[in-house]
């Protein structure tokens, strides 16, 4: 594996999520993969899960470890060809993933979107230069519309704590107080298609994504009907797609308690990427309560992106 972005970079899913579950079991059994090679972690947004975990797995393999926080530390960066830098930017981005490929051995790049500007996010501008220019494997921290590295955690824990063949599984759109990226929603959705489970997707009218994720899912716009008898239930706030960017008021409803489930999903795991804005997305009732399984969600996060690694590092 050269290339991390979305699930389609993945030949054989359940292969990928097999190989989380043996590294979680024995994580320095491959240290020797990573002697001598460095991994730069290239953060223009904060982090926390998707740093931490990233750096340790890394260092699970043997791996140097290199982290720039390029929108604190780094020069202002110019993605545009053929202008005149007499602005305020300092360093092309030619010339600064180029540099970062000299460094590293993999990259890893981690970038969202300005929700302004639909086709310019969803060209994965940013974290495709790097691809185009830094010349060495790279694996998405986060870009613009996906966010694979903690779907691959999510597909990871629902195969570790199912107890049934084909669990149901929901994706449930949740309250926010803005306008937030469609990026964590795009990659659950499109890695649930991928995965042996029952998907569905709930969220109010308006808050459709695209249709490259979500074709072939079931979509509703009603929450008691799509998590009755759920086995997981995923909580996620989003913007709407179209108008691209736009959130609307009036659908406090829809924030998930205990009284919901035990009307329609007594049995259903509450999963969430956090950070959760708590009695807003999600209510603390569930959050400090037995059904919650997102610490657990937040540890897998390591193994997911290890098993990539992994992977990055054989084909070396």
């Amino acid at each position: 594996m050269k290339l991390f972005s979305s699930v389609n970079d993945v030949k054989d899913v359940p292969v990928l999520v097999a190989s989380a579950l043996q590294l979680k079991q024995n994580p320095y059994a491959h240290q020797h993969l990573g002697k001598n090679k460095t991994l730069s972690l290239v953060f223009l947004n904060p982090s926390l899960r998707t740093r931490m975990s990233t750096q340790k797995a890394a260092m699970n393999l043997g791996m140097n470890v290199i982290v720039l926080n390029i929108d604190k530390e780094g020069w202002a960066l110019e993605l545009r060809d053929n202008v005149i830098m007499n602005g305020t930017t300092v360093e092309h981005i030619r010339e600064a993933a180029g540099v970062m490929g000299e460094y590293s051995d993999i990259i890893g790049v981690r970038s969202f979107p300005g929700l302004k500007d639909r086709e310019e996010d969803y060209s994965e501008t940013i974290f495709n230069k790097f691809v185009e220019f830094c010349k060495v494997p790279v694996v998405s921290l986060e870009s613009a519309t996906c966010h694979p590295l903690q779907s691959l955690a999510d597909l990871v824990t629902i195969e570790e704590l199912k107890t049934t063949a084909r669990p149901k599984v929901v994706l449930t759109w949740a309250p926010h107080i803005k306008a937030l990226p469609q990026a964590v929603p795009n990659s659950f959705a499109e890695w649930m298609r991928r995965a042996d489970v029952d998907f569905t997707i709930a969220h109010p009218a308006g808050y459709e994504l695209s249709t490259d994720f979500t074709n072939g899912a079931a979509i509703t716009h009603d929450q008691d009907e799509a998590i009755k008898d759920a086995d997981f239930i995923y909580v996620k706030n989003w913007s709407a797609y179209e108008p691209y960017g736009s959130v609307t008021g009036g659908n406090e409803d829809w924030m998930l308690t205990n009284d919901k489930l035990e009307a329609v999903a007594p049995n259903a795991k509450v999963m969430h990427c956090l950070p959760v804005r708590r009695d807003l997305e999600l209510s603390s009732e569930i959050l400090d309560g037995p059904r919650s399984i997102v610490i657990h969600e937040a540890g897998n996060r390591v193994w997911a992106a290890q098993a990539v690694l992994k992977q990055m590092l054989e084909a070396l």
